[in-house]
């Protein structure tokens, strides 16, 4: 009895002290190490990124992650219910995206010498679980979409080959169209799409020069397709085509605008390149905001011309440029749109894996995930094993699995992480965060702004399921909670001024984007939210038995020596 009595508690004493080790390390962060003097990064170990982008080529990277085959499709499907209106959706999605591009901006600017984006900024304005948690969410959106975006390439690379005599009707399916199905559809398989991804994981693996210079000449070449066509469709336009201007009123508007807000989303691609940018500190925001009002200038203009070319209620579901450009007798109009498409998604999914490969190697270098992943090639200065690694996961999923049926479950890691990277803004902006951890009273300044922002965001879910089940009566309560928020965290926090570039308004301006990303979180399929927390689970898992006992950003810091960027390359 004695014996077991012995037993029982050494088994409760390593329970406690498993917990006890599990909380410890779930809320250390990362050191905050100064913008002023880090801008390249050079380790012990010698893994160390080369900084090759400049000014232009973060633009384009921007715009390239930003803009595929979306712009020749989204832009006709939202305009069949907003009608002309779909112009309004677009600046509505746009202003939104712009406010979350400023709060990006600034912590571009403040770890201008670190790879990592929204999670390397939750591990410093809040913990180590919940960066895991963040780069989570984003990791399987970056997975099942750089698959699904790899078997729209082959499918749309096949048709412009079916446009030779050659080649018409003479591709099987299972080369790039759709996929052969087995097993009831369980698997699909599609060759194309992992030869695709092969040829680009193998072009990144190169070197950051040449997947810059193929994302150059793409992004260049969509551009001037696009530009074409926005000018070419102009002189088709009927501008009474335009009224009635919002036919569906304003609720068919704002819905259409939160349906468009993803056709923006790939901006914060920019801030994983910045141990890769010549001068960080200056060319991070510039190209986060520069490549953002690209986009929304081209979206805009594309809504102009589709809508005044074709009546709304005659725009087509699946191609509706194209049809709209065909209905006018300019078929060679819409072979420039293949063609734009194939560019288009060619640098989407070539930006894609980029960003993975990058944040894989942000979390090996921390310890978060197995060491490999941190290790970066001695000539290429490419982190190799991070890059084949997420090559290898998408074309098995692209190459397998019809992933597109998962399209519903996707942007969960793009609004979580936006929301994250807003909230990131506000807590590195408070003052004497430590001193505050340590107040006397029953709950800090941190953690009283930290509830702050947690009911901001859980003002934004309700609201946005008050939109969307029409339970318009209610919806007041929700945003005055959110105000009150956002009024508590204005008056009750004291705020530093950025080192770098400033977001203004802050707190209000991260608030916002807060509340109407989580009111977007709202909207997505309820199949969504249940991967969220099904993954957040997991994750939390893999955390508990690997991450906790492996990460150490206190040692990461020391590791990494800092040293100014040359001004130029040597």
């Amino acid at each position: 009895m004695a014996e077991q009595k012995r037993y029982s508690g050494s088994s409760s004493s390593s329970a406690s002290s498993w917990f006890a080790h599990f909380r410890s390390s779930a809320i250390r962060s990362k050191p905050l190490v100064s913008s002023s003097l880090d801008t390249t990064v050079h380790t012990s170990s010698g893994e160390v990124l080369v900084r090759r982008l400049g000014l232009f080529d973060l633009i384009l990277l921007g715009i390239g992650a930003s803009i595929g085959a979306g712009i020749f499709v989204v832009t006709g499907t939202v305009a069949r219910d907003a009608g002309p209106a779909v112009t309004v959706s677009f600046i509505l999605a746009g202003a939104s995206c712009v406010l979350n591009a400023l709060c990006y901006a600034e912590l571009a600017s403040r770890f201008p010498a670190v790879v990592g984006g929204a999670y390397l900024y939750s591990y410093t304005a809040f913990n180590e679980l919940t960066a895991f948690l963040v780069f989570g969410q984003l990791m399987l959106d970056y997975h099942i979409g750089a698959a699904s975006i790899a078997r729209s390439l082959a499918n749309y690379f096949v048709n412009i080959l079916e446009l030779f005599p050659l080649f018409k009707n003479h591709i099987p399916s299972w080369i790039g169209h759709g996929g052969k199905e087995f097993f009831g559809g369980t698997l699909s398989i599609n060759i194309l799409a992992p030869i695709l991804l092969a040829v680009l994981t193998i072009i990144l693996c190169l070197g950051v020069r040449e997947s810059s210079a193929l994302n150059s000449i793409m992004t260049t070449t969509k551009i001037i397709i696009v530009l074409l066509v926005i000018v070419v469709g102009s002189f088709k336009v009927d501008v009474s085509n335009w009224s009635p201007f919002a036919p569906n009123g304003f609720k068919a508007v704002m819905t259409g605008a939160t349906v468009v807000f993803f056709a923006y989303v790939g901006f914060d691609a920019v801030a994983n390149s910045a141990e890769e940018s010549k001068k960080p500190q200056r060319d991070l925001p510039i190209g986060i905001l520069g490549s953002l009002l690209a986009c929304a200038i081209l979206y805009v203009a594309v809504c102009l011309v589709i809508t005044g070319m074709v009546p709304y209620k005659f725009l087509g579901e699946d191609a509706p440029l194209s049809e709209a450009f065909a209905s006018k007798g300019l078929k060679w109009v819409t072979i420039l749109i293949s063609i734009g498409a194939v560019a288009g998604l060619t640098t989407t999914l070539l930006v894609g894996l980029y960003v993975q490969s990058r944040l894989y190697f942000g979390l090996g270098r921390d310890g978060l995930l197995p060491s490999i992943f941190a290790k970066v090639h001695p000539t290429r200065h490419t982190p190799i094993h991070s890059q084949v690694w997420v090559g290898v996961v998408a074309g098995i999923l692209g190459g397998l699995f019809n992933v597109h049926v998962l399209s519903h479950i996707l942007s969960v890691g793009s609004l979580t992480g936006y929301s994250v990277v807003s909230a990131c803004v506000v807590s590195l902006r408070w003052k004497d965060k430590a001193s505050s951890l340590v107040s006397s009273r029953w709950i800090s300044n941190w953690q009283e702004g930290v509830m702050c922002l947690v009911a901001v965001a859980c003002s934004g879910f309700v609201a946005g399921l008050c939109y969307r089940f029409d339970a318009l009566i209610w919806l007041l309560v929700p945003i005055i909670t959110g105000i009150l928020g956002a009024v508590a965290l204005y008056y009750r926090q004291a705020y530093m001024e950025a080192s770098g570039f400033s977001c203004p308004g802050v707190p209000i301006v991260p608030v916002a984007c807060i509340f109407f990303n989580i009111f977007l979180f709202a909207q997505l399929h309820y199949e969504a939210w249940i991967r969220f927390v099904i993954l957040s689970i997991v994750s939390v898992g893999i955390y508990a038995f690997y991450g906790q006992y492996h990460a150490d950003p206190v040692s990461s810091k020391e590791k990494i020596i800092y040293h100014r960027a040359p001004t130029e390359e040597g």
